[in-house]
């Protein structure tokens, strides 16, 4: 599976912002799609993911503010981000994980939350 994020950039707080990933090769293994993000020194922590049922999970921290989503294909998927927060300043990475729970990342995308 290849995944191709695109999104991010700098954004006041307040602000919003969407992350996209689009999914190639191997789709008809994606179970899980979501996000993760890291800061330096820190771990690559689950922001949001969805399954193939839509079933969401998300961080504690974002409940309420981000949305994510999935398109009917199931090979997109989508992170709406508003009311972004200085300690949303993270590099983001699309995450996907298959049907025997292996786990594939795209590139990280800089979001920078500016207070």
């Amino acid at each position: 599976v290849q995944l191709q994020a695109s999104g991010g950039g700098l954004v006041q707080a307040g602000g919003s912002l969407r992350l996209s990933c689009a999914a190639s090769g191997s789709i008809f293994s994606i179970n899980t799609m979501g996000w993760y993000q890291q800061t330096p020194g820190k771990q690559r922590e689950l922001v949001a993911n969805i399954t193939t049922r839509r079933n969401t999970n998300y961080a504690e921290s974002v409940k309420g503010r981000f949305t994510i989503s999935r398109d009917n294909a199931k090979t997109t998927v989508t992170l709406q981000m508003n009311s972004l927060k200085p300690e949303d300043t993270a590099v983001y990475y699309c995450n996907v994980k298959d049907y025997s729970g292996r786990h594939y990342w795209g590139k990280g995308t800089l979001v920078t939350v500016s207070s």
